[in-house]
């Protein structure tokens, strides 16, 4: 049974024609419509955070390939709570051809993936966001022409999307820098996992305090929310831990000539991005987040079809 929850679980070979393939998809779209490749299949979409991007690139996927979704929200699963993740997922996996799960717990989407008997998609989790990054490398690929060869430089928190982010450059050939204050930096485990990839692929991966010293020489300026869902309580540390952990226009000169701005949503403008960076001539924001619609069709139409 495949499953997409971590990038580590594919080869880079396999995450490159995921990519193709979903160009292609894309192509075919704008061209008149995708195929009907899914007619008949259902995915169930668990959510036990409020989403934009992830709930409607999955839904508006299905449909686009000849199927359809069904949303599950928080009240009326209880996941682990009202159910065991294991009846949840033996319950479902009888009755729709595969899962999207966005979770607080990375634990809880493996468990879904180890008991449903079909596929299981992590749309987000505490410690991984993979679709994501395919959304991102899909319009690093669309922007340049190439990803092999360009720099991404992270600024903000070592957080989920930070990791996933990692692990894309190094299975597409990215290098990567991180700024990040003391206490918010990558966890280990990830960049163990992250170790040899960066070494097969000849990366380059550093970590950095400044954000000026990770923006040096970096094709792509990537940021994200200072305070994710789960995390209010401690908006008033974080806000002043980050203080100066902005993607802005100054950090931007730092950067190649041609750099990008990316951010993977919802942007908390004048913190951690500025509107110049949303809105201006750098920014790619918004095709990152329509491609979040094709990348994931690419996941679905290979795990589902």
């Amino acid at each position: 049974m495949r499953h997409f929850l971590q990038l580590e679980d594919w080869t880079s070979e396999q995450l490159h024609a995921l990519i193709d393939l979903a160009s292609d998809l894309k192509r075919e779209y704008f061209a008149g419509g995708n195929a009907p490749i899914l007619k008949g299949k259902v995915l169930a979409m668990i959510f036990q955070k409020p989403s934009l991007r992830t709930r409607v690139s999955f839904d508006v996927g299905m449909q686009h390939l000849g199927g359809s979704a069904l949303y599950l929200g928080p009240s009326e699963i209880g996941l682990g709570k009202r159910e065991s993740i294991a009846d949840v997922a033996r319950v479902l996996g009888g009755m729709v051809h595969g899962i999207m799960a966005r979770v607080f717990a990375h634990d809880d989407v493996l468990d879904l993936a180890k008991w449903a008997g079909v596929p299981v998609i992590n749309g987000l989790s505490d410690e991984r966001h993979p679709c994501q990054a395919m959304a991102d490398v899909l319009t690093i690929k669309e922007h340049f022409g190439r990803t092999h060869g360009l720099k991404l430089a992270y600024i903000g928190d070592g957080n989920n999307v930070a990791s996933s982010l990692l692990l894309m450059c190094a299975h597409f050939g990215i290098d990567f820098s991180i700024a990040a204050p003391a206490g918010y930096t990558l966890p280990q485990k990830v960049k163990d996992i992250a170790a040899p990839l960066v070494a097969r692929n000849e990366i380059s991966f550093s970590e950095v305090t400044a954000p000026a010293d990770a923006a040096r020489g970096a094709d792509i300026l990537y940021t994200d929310t200072w305070i994710s869902m789960g995390q209010e309580d401690e908006a008033a540390e974080r806000i002043r831990d980050f203080a100066g952990y902005q993607v802005n226009a100054e950090l931007l000169a730092q950067a190649n000539p041609g750099a990008v701005t990316m951010h993977d949503l919802p942007a908390y403008r004048g913190k951690e991005i500025t509107d110049e960076m949303m809105d201006g001539a750098s920014s790619v924001v918004f095709q990152q987040a329509h491609n979040r619609l094709h990348a994931q069709k690419a996941i679905l139409a290979t795990l589902l079809k």
